[in-house]
Protein backbone atom coordinates (compact mmCIF):
# COMPACT_ATOMS: atom_id res chain seq x y z
CA UNK A 1 0.00 0.00 0.00
CA UNK A 2 1.10 3.11 -1.17
CA UNK A 3 2.07 5.62 1.78
CA UNK A 4 -0.46 8.87 1.88
CA UNK A 5 0.72 11.99 0.88
CA UNK A 6 0.83 14.92 2.93
CA UNK A 7 -0.41 18.49 3.00
CA UNK A 8 -0.08 20.76 4.80
CA UNK A 9 -2.38 24.26 5.16
CA UNK A 10 -0.93 25.88 8.50
CA UNK A 11 -0.76 29.08 8.28
CA UNK A 12 2.41 29.22 10.22
CA UNK A 13 4.72 26.38 9.01
CA UNK A 14 5.97 28.23 5.89
CA UNK A 15 7.46 30.54 8.92
CA UNK A 16 8.57 28.15 11.55
CA UNK A 17 8.95 24.80 9.89
CA UNK A 18 10.50 25.60 6.39
CA UNK A 19 13.14 27.23 8.46
CA UNK A 20 13.91 24.47 10.95
CA UNK A 21 14.05 22.30 7.63
CA UNK A 22 16.30 24.67 5.77
CA UNK A 23 18.88 24.60 8.41
CA UNK A 24 18.94 21.10 9.15
CA UNK A 25 22.34 20.60 7.17
CA UNK A 26 24.20 23.20 9.67
CA UNK A 27 23.28 21.13 12.66
CA UNK A 28 25.64 18.81 14.27
CA UNK A 29 23.56 15.47 14.09
CA UNK A 30 24.83 12.47 13.49
CA UNK A 31 23.82 10.99 10.39
CA UNK A 32 24.20 7.46 12.49
CA UNK A 33 21.73 8.39 14.86
CA UNK A 34 18.41 6.74 14.38
CA UNK A 35 15.50 9.20 14.28
CA UNK A 36 13.82 7.40 16.50
CA UNK A 37 16.67 8.67 19.35
CA UNK A 38 15.36 12.20 17.68
CA UNK A 39 11.46 11.52 18.40
CA UNK A 40 12.23 10.20 22.33
CA UNK A 41 13.86 13.64 22.59
CA UNK A 42 10.87 15.10 21.47
CA UNK A 43 8.93 12.99 23.52
CA UNK A 44 10.92 13.96 26.58
CA UNK A 45 10.91 17.86 26.04
CA UNK A 46 7.39 17.48 25.86
CA UNK A 47 6.67 15.75 29.04
CA UNK A 48 8.99 18.61 30.57
CA UNK A 49 7.13 21.38 29.19
CA UNK A 50 3.74 19.83 30.87
CA UNK A 51 5.48 20.12 33.78
CA UNK A 52 6.80 22.94 33.83
CA UNK A 53 3.18 24.23 32.60
CA UNK A 54 1.05 22.33 35.76
CA UNK A 55 3.97 23.77 38.24
CA UNK A 56 3.65 27.64 36.81
CA UNK A 57 1.25 28.75 39.69
CA UNK A 58 3.59 27.50 42.04
CA UNK A 59 6.36 28.68 40.63
CA UNK A 60 6.39 31.43 37.92
CA UNK A 61 9.64 30.76 36.11
CA UNK A 62 8.92 27.13 35.07
CA UNK A 63 6.42 28.50 32.50
CA UNK A 64 9.86 28.91 30.73
CA UNK A 65 10.35 25.43 31.33
CA UNK A 66 7.13 24.78 29.85
CA UNK A 67 7.59 27.12 26.68
CA UNK A 68 10.86 25.37 26.31
CA UNK A 69 10.03 22.05 26.23
CA UNK A 70 6.77 22.48 23.29
CA UNK A 71 9.60 24.30 21.51
CA UNK A 72 12.20 21.64 21.57
CA UNK A 73 9.59 19.28 20.92
CA UNK A 74 8.24 20.83 17.80
CA UNK A 75 11.86 21.34 16.63
CA UNK A 76 12.29 17.78 17.14
CA UNK A 77 9.57 16.74 15.57
CA UNK A 78 10.32 18.99 12.50
CA UNK A 79 13.77 17.47 12.34
CA UNK A 80 13.31 13.64 12.63
CA UNK A 81 11.80 13.18 9.49
CA UNK A 82 14.43 15.27 7.58
CA UNK A 83 17.12 13.57 9.44
CA UNK A 84 15.72 10.06 8.63
CA UNK A 85 15.14 11.52 4.77
CA UNK A 86 18.56 12.35 4.36
CA UNK A 87 20.11 9.54 5.45
CA UNK A 88 17.89 7.16 4.03
CA UNK A 89 16.85 5.81 7.35
CA UNK A 90 12.87 5.99 6.03
CA UNK A 91 11.17 3.18 8.27
CA UNK A 92 7.79 2.39 8.79
CA UNK A 93 8.19 1.68 12.69
CA UNK A 94 9.89 5.04 12.41
CA UNK A 95 6.49 6.87 11.04
CA UNK A 96 4.28 4.85 13.48
CA UNK A 97 6.20 6.10 16.43
CA UNK A 98 5.89 9.37 15.31
CA UNK A 99 2.41 9.45 14.87
CA UNK A 100 1.86 7.63 18.06
CA UNK A 101 3.59 10.16 20.27
CA UNK A 102 2.26 13.19 18.70
CA UNK A 103 -1.29 13.22 20.51
CA UNK A 104 0.46 11.75 23.43
CA UNK A 105 2.34 15.60 24.11
CA UNK A 106 -0.84 17.26 22.87
CA UNK A 107 -2.52 15.50 26.17
CA UNK A 108 0.44 16.34 28.13
CA UNK A 109 0.29 20.05 27.71
CA UNK A 110 -3.34 19.80 28.20
CA UNK A 111 -3.37 17.75 31.30
CA UNK A 112 -0.40 20.14 32.71
CA UNK A 113 -2.01 23.15 32.02
CA UNK A 114 -5.32 21.59 33.81
CA UNK A 115 -3.29 20.94 37.21
CA UNK A 116 -2.11 24.47 37.16
CA UNK A 117 -5.69 25.84 36.65
CA UNK A 118 -7.06 23.40 39.65
CA UNK A 119 -5.83 26.38 41.97
CA UNK A 120 -8.77 28.55 40.43
CA UNK A 121 -11.07 26.04 39.42
CA UNK A 122 -12.29 22.71 41.27
CA UNK A 123 -13.66 21.71 37.38
CA UNK A 124 -10.47 22.13 35.98
CA UNK A 125 -9.49 17.77 36.00
CA UNK A 126 -12.67 17.70 34.05
CA UNK A 127 -11.50 20.04 31.40
CA UNK A 128 -8.40 18.65 31.03
CA UNK A 129 -10.12 15.46 30.56
CA UNK A 130 -12.40 16.89 27.56
CA UNK A 131 -9.11 18.60 25.94
CA UNK A 132 -7.69 14.77 25.92
CA UNK A 133 -10.83 13.81 24.59
CA UNK A 134 -10.78 15.86 21.70
CA UNK A 135 -6.91 16.13 21.36
CA UNK A 136 -7.33 12.10 20.18
CA UNK A 137 -10.57 12.23 18.52
CA UNK A 138 -9.03 15.24 15.93
CA UNK A 139 -5.82 12.08 15.94
CA UNK A 140 -8.04 9.51 14.99
CA UNK A 141 -10.16 11.14 12.40
CA UNK A 142 -6.71 12.79 10.55
CA UNK A 143 -5.85 8.63 10.56
CA UNK A 144 -8.66 7.27 9.32
CA UNK A 145 -9.19 10.17 6.49
CA UNK A 146 -5.36 9.64 5.53
CA UNK A 147 -5.91 6.01 5.22
CA UNK A 148 -8.91 5.75 3.37
CA UNK A 149 -8.35 8.70 0.44
CA UNK A 150 -4.66 8.30 0.76
CA UNK A 151 -3.74 12.13 1.99
CA UNK A 152 -2.43 12.78 5.03
CA UNK A 153 -3.91 16.89 5.85
CA UNK A 154 -3.00 19.71 8.11
CA UNK A 155 -5.79 22.49 8.61
CA UNK A 156 -4.98 25.68 9.05
CA UNK A 157 -4.95 26.44 12.85
CA UNK A 158 -2.72 23.39 12.99
CA UNK A 159 -0.25 21.47 15.54
CA UNK A 160 2.15 23.98 14.81
CA UNK A 161 -0.02 26.81 15.50
CA UNK A 162 -1.37 25.19 18.69
CA UNK A 163 2.27 25.06 19.91
CA UNK A 164 2.95 28.58 19.01
CA UNK A 165 0.19 29.18 21.24
CA UNK A 166 1.70 26.98 24.25
CA UNK A 167 4.97 28.70 23.73
CA UNK A 168 3.45 32.18 23.89
CA UNK A 169 1.24 31.00 27.26
CA UNK A 170 4.40 29.49 28.92
CA UNK A 171 6.31 32.67 28.59
CA UNK A 172 3.19 34.82 29.75
CA UNK A 173 2.70 32.59 33.08
CA UNK A 174 6.37 33.01 34.07
CA UNK A 175 5.83 36.88 33.59
CA UNK A 176 2.02 37.09 35.21
CA UNK A 177 3.35 35.04 38.25
CA UNK A 178 6.46 37.42 38.51
CA UNK A 179 5.11 40.24 37.70
CA UNK A 180 0.74 40.47 37.95
CA UNK A 181 0.07 40.81 41.29
CA UNK A 182 1.78 42.47 44.16
CA UNK A 183 1.79 39.52 46.47
CA UNK A 184 2.80 35.48 45.34
CA UNK A 185 -0.58 34.30 46.70
CA UNK A 186 -2.33 36.55 44.45
CA UNK A 187 -0.14 36.15 41.75
CA UNK A 188 -0.37 31.92 42.11
CA UNK A 189 -4.30 32.58 41.47
CA UNK A 190 -3.77 34.94 38.66
CA UNK A 191 -1.84 32.37 37.01
CA UNK A 192 -4.16 29.68 37.75
CA UNK A 193 -7.38 31.92 36.10
CA UNK A 194 -5.26 32.50 33.08
CA UNK A 195 -4.77 28.69 32.41
CA UNK A 196 -8.29 28.11 33.35
CA UNK A 197 -9.47 30.87 30.61
CA UNK A 198 -6.43 29.58 28.04
CA UNK A 199 -7.30 25.95 28.57
CA UNK A 200 -11.13 26.64 27.95
CA UNK A 201 -10.38 28.55 24.72
CA UNK A 202 -8.70 25.64 23.17
CA UNK A 203 -11.16 23.38 24.21
CA UNK A 204 -14.11 24.95 23.19
CA UNK A 205 -12.24 25.69 19.81
CA UNK A 206 -11.08 21.84 19.34
CA UNK A 207 -14.11 21.32 19.89
CA UNK A 208 -15.26 22.88 17.11
CA UNK A 209 -12.74 22.35 14.59
CA UNK A 210 -13.39 18.45 15.44
CA UNK A 211 -17.00 18.99 14.48
CA UNK A 212 -16.12 21.04 11.00
CA UNK A 213 -13.53 18.47 10.45
CA UNK A 214 -15.54 15.20 10.96
CA UNK A 215 -18.55 16.66 8.86
CA UNK A 216 -15.51 17.72 5.87
CA UNK A 217 -13.94 14.68 5.92
CA UNK A 218 -17.10 12.36 5.76
CA UNK A 219 -17.74 14.33 2.75
CA UNK A 220 -13.97 13.91 1.57
CA UNK A 221 -14.30 10.02 1.83
CA UNK A 222 -17.13 10.11 0.05
CA UNK A 223 -16.16 12.30 -2.84
CA UNK A 224 -13.01 10.77 -3.02
CA UNK A 225 -12.18 8.31 -6.19
CA UNK A 226 -10.92 5.59 -3.73
CA UNK A 227 -11.19 1.67 -2.83
CA UNK A 228 -14.93 0.53 -2.55
CA UNK A 229 -16.33 0.82 0.74
CA UNK A 230 -15.24 -2.43 3.01
CA UNK A 231 -18.36 -5.03 3.04
CA UNK A 232 -15.96 -7.67 3.86
CA UNK A 233 -17.51 -9.75 7.37
CA UNK A 234 -15.09 -10.30 10.28
CA UNK A 235 -13.22 -13.38 10.69
CA UNK A 236 -14.08 -14.80 13.88
CA UNK A 237 -11.03 -17.44 15.45
CA UNK A 238 -11.79 -18.01 19.03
Amino acid sequence: MAASKRVSHSLLDPWLTGPLKRLYPRLPIPRSLPPEAIIGCGHAAAVAGAVGFALASQHPWTGLVGAAGVALNHTCDVLDGTHARSTGQCRNGGELLDHFVDPLSFSYWAAGLAYAAQRYSDWAPWLGVAGVIAIYAMAVLTSIRAKMIGEFTLNRFGPTEFKTLLVLFGVAQAAIGTWGAATPVAASLLVAQCAWWFVTSLVIAGILQLVVSLVKSVRDVNAANAAPPDTTEWKLTG
